[in-house]
Order: C-alpha cells, then structure tokens, then sequence
C-alpha cells in the first residue's frame, strides 16, 4: 500500500496565481507525468511545470526564469533528486539503504542523505519525548496486514507489535547504522518527503532558479509568484474529500500536514495510519495537524510528533522549534491556530 499520507490543494488566486503559471492543481494530477512550459508571464519570467509519480504519490514541481530551458532543466534535475532519496529511502523498494538496514539490522557506509534523516528524527524522537517514532514499521505492517484480512488486529497482536517500537534501537553513525531488536524495522514515511522537499528546492537554487513551487507531498516554497505575491496553497479538509479547510499565504516557510483521512483501518478515521508508540493506536485528539517550519523535513516530522503528542504537548513541541508554527484540526472541527500561521484571509 502506496498511500499518501496527506494531500495539498493548490489554491489558484488572482492572475499572478498557480492557473497563471500554467500550474497543475495537485489533485488533477493523476498519471504517470506530464510537462507543461508556459511562455513569459507578468514580470516576463517563463515558467515550466513537471508532474509525475514520485515517492509513492504524485509529485509537481514548478520553476520560474528568465529563460525557459533553464527553469526545464531545473526541474529535470529536481527529480532527480527526488528519485536519489527514494533510492535511499523507500521500504518499497527492496534493494533501497532503507531495505537493506530493515533487513539485515545493520548498514555499513550509508549514504549522508540517510545518515542525516535519521540523526534528526533521532533528535526529534528525544525533543518528543517518543511521540515521533520512525521504528514504528511493526504496527503498521500489522494494522495493513490484518486490512487484507478484512479484520482489525487483536490487542496481543498489537501489543507485541508496540514491543518492538522503540527509537532508541536505532544507533547511527557516519559509517555505520544499526537497528536492534528482533522484529524492528524503521519507515521514514514521517521524514522522507519533507527532506525530499528540501533536496528540491536546494537543487532548484543551485541551477539559478529563484522562484519556485514545490508539491511532494509536503510544500515547499521559493521566491514569490511572478506577481510579487506569496505563493497561495489550500490545507486539505479532513473530512471532505475535494475541499479545503483553510488557505495560507507561504512566507517562505515550509508546509506539512498530518491527518487521519490519508490512510484510515476504520471508517470512522479513528484507526488509522499514524500510530502512537505508547500505546501502538491512533491519538485521539486530531483530524489534522499543519506545521510551517524552516525546512519542509522539520515541518513534515513536527507534524507527525504533534498529531502524536496532542494538543498541550504539541503545543510546548511548536513553541520550542524556532520558526514554527501550527494549525489544528480537532476531531470534533474545531480549529486552532498559532499566533504566527500564515493564514490567508
């Protein structure tokens, strides 16, 4: 099961916006990929927008210049760069650094991208006090096990599943990365694509490219719109499918969202895909959790360890990252924002 865990709505707004740069909503993406060069636009910048299946979901990343084989190849170079990380980092694919170090407990001359990611979900494992865990592969290839079967999994399966949890069996060094723990196995769908974000637009830059979008699955902004304005993206409700629950203004910052509709066990959303390593179920407390942070990794991870913590913790978890900020989603619908979220009126 390849399922997204969240989904961004690009919100299309006045004529310096995504339908002016000829953008591809993220939820008209649909195939394999698609290019997509547009001539100059308003400050006679040409843009050039790529769509295709990267990560385990749809992926769409859009470049501004001066000159449109520049933004292309850009772009281009952009995915490949995604398709590094997922090399390194993906459990689907069995030959990956991540396969490898779940299946042998142990990898010798990991790669820096890998080495990097888990030094910080490390890092935010202790910040959280556990409530962001990348070793909890074990409940939920028990929960999509027990899926296939058209059941839930009983609490003995559950609770030998959560034995098996425990970051601090992680131990990563330059050269070598170990995991102990028979049964243990680490995913970085909580991390991956936020650094994955971040090798984007870092690659983007390195190619002169000032101004760009980037969806992969986590957003991340560069520059502004050929306008002036900020870039304008929509947080997708967690409850109606084709709709968003609010619009924000990116100031820079990068944007994730967590929520319990992205891959959900029970119909009600309260079983789903992001497990708490106390007790090996869902929280309780949210359909949603969007964090704006620094980099698209700290936002992707924060929102996972919030969504985890719930509201007082998660809320102490924002105010000790620097540049952070949040917007939640109750289960029962209600919102909460802090002071700082971009939200746009």
């Amino acid at each position: 099961m390849r399922t997204s865990r969240r989904r961004f709505l690009c919100a299309a707004l006045g004529a310096g916006g995504a339908v002016g740069l000829g953008y591809a909503a993220w939820r008209s993406v649909r195939t394999t990929s698609r290019d997509r060069a547009a001539g100059p636009d308003a400050e006679g910048l040409a843009s050039f927008t790529r769509a295709a299946k990267a990560l385990g979901s749809e992926v769409s990343i859009t470049a501004l210049h001066e000159r449109g084989e520049v933004a292309e190849q850009a772009v281009a170079a952009a995915f490949d760069e995604l398709e590094l990380v997922e090399e390194l980092m993906s459990i689907y694919r069995p030959h990956s650094q991540l396969s490898r170090l779940n299946r042998d407990g142990f990898l010798e001359a990991p790669h820096a991208h890998l080495v990097h990611v888990l030094r910080a979900a490390t890092d935010l494992s202790r910040t959280s006090s556990g409530a962001f865990d990348v070793t909890v592969q074990p409940l939920w290839a028990l929960y999509a096990d027990a899926q296939k079967q058209g059941r839930l999994p009983g609490p003995e399966d559950v609770e030998a599943a959560r034995r098996r949890v425990d970051w601090r069996r992680l131990q990563v060094a330059d050269q070598r990365i170990s995991l102990r723990g028979e049964g243990a196995a680490v995913t970085l769908n909580g991390i991956a694509q936020g650094f994955a974000t971040d090798r984007a637009l870092a690659t983007l830059r390195a190619h002169g490219i000032e101004h760009a979008l980037v969806n992969a699955g986590e957003i991340g902004p560069l520059g502004q719109r050929p306008d002036g304005d900020a870039w304008t993206v929509g947080i997708q409700h967690p409850r109606q499918a084709e709709a968003y629950i609010a619009l924000t203004k990116l100031d820079g910052r990068a944007l994730a969202t967590s929520g319990d509709y992205a891959t959900s066990f029970t119909r009600d959303r309260a079983c789903n895909h992001i497990f708490d390593p106390r007790t090996g179920r869902s929280p309780e407390e949210f359909a949603s959790v969007s964090v704006v942070a620094k980099t698209a990794m700290e936002a992707d991870a924060l929102s996972t360890a919030v969504f985890v913590a719930g509201v007082e913790r998660g809320l102490q978890l924002i105010e000790a990252a620097p540049g952070a900020d949040a917007f939640f989603v109750l289960k029962s619908g209600r919102t909460l924002t802090t002071r700082g979220f971009p939200l746009s009126t």
